[in-house]
């Protein structure tokens, strides 16, 4: 298994050093945080391939990070000697006997340990080129990748290719797995295990008959003697068209699955990523170790996502799992203790402290948007849609914009989840305010409470002392005028009890009217404690 791993330079990650679960690891992260490239990082240094190709012929100026190349071309502008950047990978590798040849200290730790370092680096044998190339410092805009080589070396100091190496790793990427139009490696497994080699060769006979038959037809005739009649036009030659009847143009080549009798390509995207995601968890699955899943989640309702993320559990059972999402339903079932955040200035936090209370409070009710906590910059926690709604309206109302445009999200949550969520902000160290009401009892239902939250620097538990205002919509009616809220809610109500009464008994609906009005409202003080942050 994978242990950690070092990365130099390579596209969003400049320098990232990540130690990993040995079972299950769920990666999660905003856009652009380097999710992808960690997985396309993982299985270039286990494979010695990226995209399918061998990497030497995948050389690119721009899998080189963008800061590192910037502040190389600077340094060349200005007239400084410097040295080409690199691109390093390193995975360190649990120590057994199958991975003791690779154990040494060629690594960047300089620890005696297993494991595999990939290097892309400036090839000593270009030196003259390069120096004519840096010549003229104005006209360098890229790295000089033509002139680049590519190390693939053990810790033991040894060079390694994919055989030798005693690690299988799969990566899976729906985005890319393409199945149309040929027969896939499971169906081509259970074509092998089904038939006999005569069998075979039976069905390639009728095949190429099929084909001949084809050939002959009329109608084909005709368009040969139009094509024929054009001689000279194109070529000097006669021009047809027929089928393919050599031998490498065999019958297991032209299948195409089906689902119910539906062509592949054209049944629905969800099931096409299911299949997809199957069949190559299926490839060789008994000799894989370490398995890549990029955004399992892709074109799947819940229900559907549930029943895969419980079949991925059981085809990677025992092996060492790496899935990267934006599915909080993901990251809540597999268990967000297995949750690494990596953000864009690539920190990255583990869950892995998690209570297990909390732990198995999100994996029973998976709906809650923990995600959103997770990437937010700041975050506002509210009780229900109406308290939202609200918050957004006063947010709006004093900075005239929405909260998330400053990165602030507010995010509903219920009563009895506020605490699962904070424990989870205070690991992250994620700055939250929490909009919560007094129950007619702030002592016993707030200071009790959130008795461990209350000193938190990164957490505020904002409400109200006064027992009489005990929730937001008496509040709202103690700190405004009868008049204007009738105005905004569209009612004539001549108290502002039965005012109250009426807001608590149409809470989201009074919310939604104040949110779309454009008439301002007075904020009471802890909410206004919340938006100000």
């Amino acid at each position: 298994m994978i242990e950690r791993v070092y990365i130099e330079n390579y596209k969003t990650l400049k320098e990232l050093d990540l130690s990993f679960n040995e079972d299950l690891n769920i990666i999660v992260g905003d856009n652009e945080s380097g999710k992808s490239t960690l997985l396309e990082a993982i299985s270039m240094a286990l494979t010695g391939q990226l995209n399918g190709r061998y990497i030497s012929y995948e050389l690119s100026p721009y899998l080189f990070n963008v800061k590192t190349v910037k502040r190389y071309i600077k340094r060349i502008k200005k007239g400084k000697k410097v040295n080409p950047p690199h691109i390093l990978i390193e995975l360190y590798l649990t120590e057994k006997p199958e991975t003791a040849k690779l154990k040494g200290t060629n690594n960047t730790k300089r620890e005696n340990t297993a494991g595999v370092s990939l290097r892309i680096e400036f090839d000593e044998d270009y030196k003259e080129e390069y120096e004519k190339y840096i010549s003229d410092p104005d006209a360098i805009s890229v790295i000089p990748s033509e002139y680049y080589t590519v190390k693939w070396y053990s810790f033991a100091f040894a060079n390694i290719t994919k055989r030798s190496l005693p690690i299988n790793t799969t990566l899976v990427d729906t985005t890319t797995i393409r199945l149309q139009n040929r027969t896939d490696y499971y169906i081509q497994e259970i074509i092998n295990d089904s038939l006999s080699p005569k069998e075979k060769t039976q069905l390639s006979l009728t095949y190429r008959q099929l084909k001949e038959t084809f050939a002959e037809d009329e109608a084909l005739h005709r368009i040969n003697t139009e094509l024929k009649s054009e001689k000279g036009k194109i070529s000097d030659k006669d021009l047809t068209v027929s089928i393919d009847i050599s031998q490498r143009s065999g019958w297991e080549t032209s299948l195409t699955s089906y689902l119910d009798d539906i062509p592949f390509h054209y049944i629905g995207k969800g099931d096409q990523n299911i299949l997809k995601t199957l069949l190559a968890l299926d490839r060789k699955a008994e000799d894989t170790h370490i398995i890549l899943i990029e955004e399992p989640e892709n074109h799947l309702s819940y229900s559907t996502m549930n029943k895969l993320i419980w079949m991925i559990g059981e085809k990677c059972d025992g092996k060492q799992l790496f899935i990267t999402t934006h599915s909080t339903f993901v990251s809540n079932k597999l268990g967000l203790d297995k949750v690494i955040m990596l953000s864009r200035d690539l920190k990255t936090l583990s869950l892995r402290h998690l209570s297990p209370e909390t732990q198995k409070y999100f994996k029973k009710l998976p709906g809650y948007d923990t995600l959103r906590l997770l990437i937010a910059q700041k975050a506002i926690l509210v009780e229900g849609p109406s308290d939202e709604l609200f918050v957004q309206k006063a947010y709006n109302q004093v900075h005239g914009k929405l909260p998330i445009e400053d990165g602030i999200d507010v995010i509903s949550v219920r009563g009895l989840s506020f605490k699962r969520f904070l424990e989870i902000a205070k690991i992250i160290n994620l700055d939250v305010a929490v909009v919560t009401d007094n129950d007619e009892n702030f002592e016993k239902h707030v200071e009790e409470k959130y008795a461990d939250y209350l000193a938190a620097p990164n957490i505020n538990i904002c409400y109200d002392t006064d027992d009489d205002a005990s929730t937001l919509e008496l509040q709202i009616v103690k700190y405004n005028k009868l008049d204007k809220m009738n105005q905004i809610l569209g009612c004539d109500k001549r108290t502002k009890n039965s005012l109250s009464k009426y807001m608590v008994n149409n809470k989201t609906e009074c919310a939604l009217k104040i949110f779309e009005s454009p008439e301002k409202i007075v904020i009471p003080d802890y909410i206004q404690e919340a938006i100000d942050g």
